[in-house]
C-alpha cells in the first residue's frame, strides 16, 4: 500500500527535485522486414515501426498527466540495421536510406529519437557491417532523429581493432559532416564495449535480437532527488550516506516501474526493463557531480572522485534492484560533460580533465560521453581514446561507452552550445602523443584470461 507521505513525498521530488522518467522507449524488431528488394524493405521497415509506435506518445502523454509524473523523452529502438539491411544493402547510400526511412517515421510518430543505426562487430565485420559502419557520417547528416551505435569489443570476444580504427575515422568524418551544426552529429554516435541489449537510452540503444518482437523499456533518473538525500545526512558516516542513497534510488525507481507497467499495460507490448542509472541534465540542481561534491568533494575531479562514484554507483543498483521486478540496460550514474552542469563547472575550474573522467569510467555505468574535444584532434588519437575505454570495459566485464565530439574550427579553451538535454561543453584537451602505430597494427586484442567460463 502506498499511504499519504509517500504520496506527498514523491511530489515533492517532481515538483523541486527534478525527478522524472527521463524516457520510455519501445523496441521493435525489425527481423521479419528482411527481404533483398531495397525498396520493400523500406516500406515493410516504415509499415511496422509506424504500426507499432503509433501511439506510445499519445499514452506517454496520458500516463504523465494522469500520474503527475514528468516523462522527458518518447524513443524508439530497433533491430541494428546491419543484421536487417544486409541482404538488400549493396552500397553505402543503400543503408542511408534506411536511416532516411527510420527519421521518416521517427518524425511522424512523434518520438524524440530512434535508436538502432547499429552494427556490432566486437569480433569481426561483415561487408554489410563495413558498409553500414561508412555510411555513418552521411547518415547522421541528412537525419535529424536517427542515433548509431557500433559495438567494437566484449569481454568474450576481446577488441575489434580494426573496427577501432575505422570508428576513429568515421567520428572525425561525422564531425566534418556536421560542422555547420558545430559538429552535432557525434552527439548522435557511441561506440560500446558490451553494449547490452535493453539499453533504453539515447544515443546507444538498440532492440537486441535477444529480445522479443515488441518490448517496454523505462529509464528513469533523479540526480536531483539523491543530492537533496545527502543534504539531510552531511558529516554522517559511510554506512549512514550509503542507506540513504539506497532507500532514495529505491524511491525514484518505484516510479519509473510503475510506468513501465502502465505503458505496457495501455500499449499491449510487453513490459521489458527499468533502467534505474542517474541521468542528468544542464538544469541547475539535476547534476551527478553535485552529488559527488555533497558526498564531500570540493569539485569533481578532485582526489577522491572515483571512490565517491564508485559508492553511488552501487548504492543506486543496490536500492533500485528491489524496486523493480526485472533491472537491466545500463543503471547506474552517467558522467556526461556537456549535459552536466556541475561536470562543465569542474572542467572549467581545471579539476577534471580526460584522465580523470576515464579513471571514472571504470566504476561508472557508461563512459566517457558527450565530451567535445579540438576538431583537429587525429583520427587515430580518437581510436586511441577509444581503445582505452574499450579495454577498461573488456577486462572488468561491464558496459563502457565512448561519445567524442571533436568540433570542427574549435579548439582548447572555446565552448560549443548543443542545446536542449545536449546542454553545452568547454572543449578539452587531448594527450598530443601519438599512437598512430599502435592502431594501425590491425586485427584483434584478445580476450582477457577471466573470460574463458565454460
Amino acid at each position: 500500500m502506498i499511504n499519504l507521505y509517500e504520496v506527498t513525498e514523491t511530489n515533492k521530488m517532481i515538483e523541486e527535485e527534478n525527478l522524472d522518467v527521463r524516457t520510455i522507449t519501445l523496441g521493435i524488431s525489425l527481423l521479419d522486414c528482411i527481404d533483398s528488394d531495397v525498396k520493400i524493405l523500406n516500406e515493410k521497415i516504415y509499415q511496422k515501426i509506424y504500426h507499432a509506435a503509433k501511439d506510445l506518445v499519445k499514452i506517454g502523454e496520458e500516463i504523465s498527466k494522469e500520474y503527475g509524473i514528468p516523462i522527458v523523452n518518447k524513443r524508439i529502438s530497433v533491430t541494428p540495421i546491419a543484421l536487417v539491411g544486409g541482404a538488400a544493402c549493396k552500397t553505402e547510400d543503400d543503408f542511408v536510406g534506411i536511416a532516411k526511412t527510420l527519421d521518416k517515421v521517427a518524425h511522424e510518430v512523434g518520438v524524440n529519437f530512434i535508436g538502432g543505426y547499429s552494427a556490432l562487430v566486437s569480433k569481426g565485420m561483415t561487408k554489410a557491417d563495413e558498409l553500414l559502419i561508412r555510411s555513418i557520417p552521411k547518415a547522421l547528416s541528412v537525419t535529424e532523429r536517427v542515433c548509431s551505435s557500433v559495438n567494437v569489443g566484449s569481454t568474450k570476444t576481446g577488441i575489434n581493432m580494426d573496427a577501432v580504427k575505422l570508428m576513429g575515422e568515421m567520428i572525425l568524418k561525422t564531425a566534418e559532416y556536421t560542422k555547420e551544426a558545430d559538429s552535432l552529429g557525434c552527439a548522435k554516435l557511441v561506440v560500446f564495449c558490451n553494449a547490452p541489449d535493453d539499453n533504453p537510452f539515447m544515443a546507444g540503444a538498440f532492440h537486441g535480437v535477444t529480445e522479443a518482437d515488441k518490448i517496454i523499456n523505462v529509464g528513469v533518473s533523479g540526480p536531483g532527488v539523491v543530492k537533496t538525500a545527502l543534504e539531510q545526512v552531511r558529516g554522517e558516516n559511510f554506512e549512514i550516506l550509503c542507506e540513504t542513497i539506497k532507500k532514495t534510488a529505491f524511491k525514484v525507481t518505484r516510479v519509473g516501474q510503475l510506468v513501465a507497467k502502465e505503458a505496457s499495460k495501455r500499449l499491449g507490448v510487453p513490459f521489458g526493463i527499468v533502467d534505474l542509472s542517474l541521468a542528468p541534465t544542464p538544469a541547475i540542481g539535476d547534476s551527478v557531480a553535485d552529488i559527488l561534491c555533497e558526498i564531500g568533494l570540493e569539485y569533481a575531479g578532485a582526489p577522491g572522485t572515483t571512490a565517491a562514484l564508485a559508492l553511488l554507483n552501487d548504492q543506486v543498483k543496490k536500492g533500485g534492484v528491489m524496486a523493480s521486478s526485472y533491472v537491466g540496460g545500463l543503471s547506474g550514474a552517467f558522467i556526461p560533460v556537456s549535459e552536466d552542469q556541475g561536470m562543465i563547472d569542474a572542467v572549467t575550474a581545471g579539476a577534471l580533465t580526460l584522465e580523470k573522467l576515464e579513471a571514472m569510467t571504470c566504476v561508472c555505468s557508461v563512459g566517457l560521453d558527450m565530451i567535445a574535444i579540438p576538431g583537429d584532434t587525429k583520427a587515430a588519437a580518437i581510436s586511441g581514446i577509444i581503445a582505452d575505454e574499450m579495454a577498461i570495459g573488456m577486462v572488468n566485464q561491464k558496459t563502457t561507452a565512448v561519445r567524442l565530439i571533436p568540433v570542427i574550427g574549435k579548439g582548447v579553451g572555446e565552448t560549443v552550445e548543443f542545446g536542449g538535454l545536449l546542454g553545452y561543453a568547454p572543449i578539452m584537451p587531448v594527450n598530443p602523443f601519438s599512437c598512430d602505430a599502435f592502431i594501425s597494427r590491425g586485427g584483434r586484442i584478445p580476450a582477457p584470461i577471466h573470460s574463458f567460463k565454460n
